[in-house]
């Protein structure tokens, strides 16, 4: 993992920049986060406080420990760090990382400044973050500094959803699958707790969060590119503010023979937006938005949710 980049923090944290955060930076694209919701991509860790995950996914572009060797559930050994330590270490990895882009004459100084103080953080980067048992006081420490916190769960850890008093800004669920069949033969469970009757019994807590709910689909073709309305349906039960359908990329960990993918299963845009279009009919939602860079459709819930996506995250 250091080799790919990593920086670690304390026992199970760790922060890597992202590619988005690179190319703001030094005149390229933004992350397609700043395209539907305005964050500002050169101000964003990215990170995890649990680099452990109990999903295999089959198109995860990141490392399975399994695959190197290790177990999932070893990498969060020797007890748990304590939330400000996280924040303090990430903070201060991520000033570590984009400090090397100073000398670059392609980048925009401003920017440059502005991304040693951070406001935004997307608590996504590898592993499932709410197996980190501090969460509440995890955000609330993040959202004390002024970061606003996106969190990624898999849609394992009923329980812990249910201990949230404190909300991301923005939550997100995986949505790895329109149906059991495909969610066991995508996911490939590592532990009793990741079942398909757990994932909907999920959905259903998940809906009554109360901060902006958003669903993130990846699309395989001839995978789970298929069965629009088994994804209309959980679409129904988990009401997410949010649906984002994001093509798949054969890039990192998907790139193994072992998980037999390959080049040719990534969607092209007009199989997304037509794709994307069937699912917002048959759930309610409203098209809202394309990322051609990330090859990412967007549905709201209504009007209002399209209208007032933005949010404005300077200091």
């Amino acid at each position: 993992m250091a080799k790919q980049g990593y920086h670690f923090v304390g026992r199970h944290s760790a922060t890597k920049i992202c590619g988005y955060t690179k190319s703001s930076m030094t005149g390229g694209n933004a992350c397609y986060k700043n395209t539907f919701y305005g964050i500002q991509s050169w101000r964003c860790i990215q990170s995890t406080p649990a680099i452990g995950c109990n999903l295999s996914c089959s198109f995860c572009w990141r490392i399975i420990p399994e695959e190197e060797g290790y177990k999932w559930n070893e990498l969060n050994a020797g007890g748990w760090d304590e939330p400000a330590e996280i924040v303090d270490g990430l903070i201060q990895q991520h000033r570590n990382i984009v400090s090397g882009y100073k000398g670059n004459k392609h980048v925009d100084m401003k920017r440059w400044e502005e991304s040693n103080e951070p406001a935004h953080v997307a608590l996504s980067l590898t592993g499932e973050p709410l197996f980190y048992p501090k969460m509440n006081e995890l955000l609330m420490e993040f959202h004390k500094r002024g970061i606003s916190t996106f969190l990624v769960t898999n849609g394992t850890m009923l329980n812990a959803l249910k201990r949230l008093t404190v909300m991301p800004t923005q939550l997100y669920v995986s949505v790895q699958a329109p149906n059991k069949e495909l969610y066991d033969k995508i996911t490939r469970p590592k532990s009793l707790n990741a079942s398909w009757d757990g994932y909907n019994r999920f959905l259903d807590v998940f809906s009554t969060m109360e901060t902006r709910r958003v669903f993130r689909l990846t699309l395989i073709r001839g995978l789970n590119f298929t069965d629009p309305e088994g994804y209309a349906q959980l679409i129904k039960r988990g009401k997410p503010h949010y649906v984002e359908l994001k093509g798949f990329v054969y890039v990192g960990g998907a790139r193994n023979p072992a998980r037999n993918l390959s080049y040719g299963q990534m969607p092209a845009k007009d199989e997304i937006m037509e794709f994307a279009e069937k699912v917002a009919m048959l759930s309610g939602y409203h098209f809202t938005d394309y990322d051609t860079n990330s090859k990412v459709a967007l549905l709201s819930i209504d009007r209002n949710a399209a209208d007032n996506r933005l949010l404005h995250f300077e200091k």
